[in-house]
């Protein structure tokens, strides 16, 4: 049975979304090379607190961090760590954030400086695939 939500429990999701978005974006600030996987745990982890919400990956299944930090051929659920990006990295940061009794989750793929040819088709190519397939995801369109 899929649940109908009322106008009250949207609200309360798109506050968890736009959080997951926010914590996401500051994230992505700090993403430099030289910078520690570690500290942007970090400061994904202060802003979702601050906004009075949880990181739902923080002790799930004793997970120990409050985001995933997957680089290069890390295909997800990477842990943040004294890993320094380094210039021509792709890192992806997962982020989920939980309040009010809902849960958002989120990620997006970054260029650490200057990247490859290849790592930045790939980022793009996906981003690109993504956006197409939001774009068909409408009332009426089937599944292919």
């Amino acid at each position: 049975m899929i649940p109908v939500h009322d106008k009250e429990e949207i609200k309360m999701v798109r506050e968890s979304c736009r959080i997951a978005r926010e914590a996401c974006d500051a994230g992505h600030r700090a993403i430099a090379p030289g910078v520690v996987t570690e500290e942007i745990d970090r400061i994904v982890h202060e802003y979702i607190i601050s906004q009075g919400a949880y990181p739902s990956p923080l002790n799930y299944y004793n997970f120990p961090r409050s985001c995933c930090t997957s680089i290069n051929e890390i295909i997800c659920h990477g842990i943040p760590d004294l890993r320094p990006l380094e210039e021509g990295d792709i890192i992806n940061l997962d982020i989920s954030v939980y309040k009010n009794g809902f849960h958002a989750d989120m990620n997006e793929t970054f260029c650490v400086g200057k990247v490859s040819e290849s790592s930045r088709a790939l980022v793009e190519g996906t981003y690109n695939s993504l956006q197409n397939v939001i774009d068909y995801c409408k009332p009426g369109n089937m599944y292919k």
